[in-house]
């Protein structure tokens, strides 16, 4: 399923939790970098990891980049 669509990670909420989107299916709610890995694997993607989240051009970071997960204020 999110093997051939662009993966958004939305900026962090007030809670630090970012949504996680895969084309049009919402994945979930990560709170970590290793939160999205395992939502990448579970929709399809057996090779993701967290180097490869950090430097693929197929996922949009808004909000900030892997390394951001609190919320701005």
């Amino acid at each position: 399923m999110a093997s051939d669509q662009p993966i958004v990670i939305y900026p962090p909420g007030e809670d630090g939790g970012r949504r996680v989107r895969a084309g049009t299916h919402f994945l979930g709610m990560a709170y970590g970098l290793l939160d999205v890995v395992e939502f990448l694997r579970l929709a399809g993607l057996d090779d993701v990891d967290d180097d490869w989240m950090r430097r693929s051009a197929r996922v949009e970071w808004r909000g900030g980049g892997p390394d951001e997960w609190t919320a701005p204020g």
